[in-house]
């Protein structure tokens, strides 16, 4: 009589890391004063400081994250200043 073989388990899922939510603030250069807020039902996503009181609103979809948000705030920021230094 020969002995059943035995199934392995599967290997256990890979946990995801949670993105952050607060950010350092690009103009008063605090650390994690920089909150973002979505607003599913209008679309509407908003960083803004805590400190310095500065804010930036976007429009979202169902796949944007705070840290999509806070880049497009800082890509906003880079393109304002690229455009001062091309006109002086």
């Amino acid at each position: 009589m020969g002995k059943r073989k035995s199934r392995s388990k599967p290997p256990p899922k890979k946990r995801m890391d949670k993105l952050d939510t607060v950010f350092s603030c690009p103009f008063c250069n605090h650390g994690t004063c920089v909150e973002c807020h979505i607003d599913m039902k209008n679309l509407i996503g908003e960083a803004s400081c805590r400190i310095c009181q500065e804010s930036f609103s976007t429009n979202v979809t169902a796949l944007t994250e705070p840290i999509d948000i806070y880049s497009e705030w800082i890509d906003e920021c880079e393109r304002v200043n690229n455009l001062e230094d091309d006109g002086a």
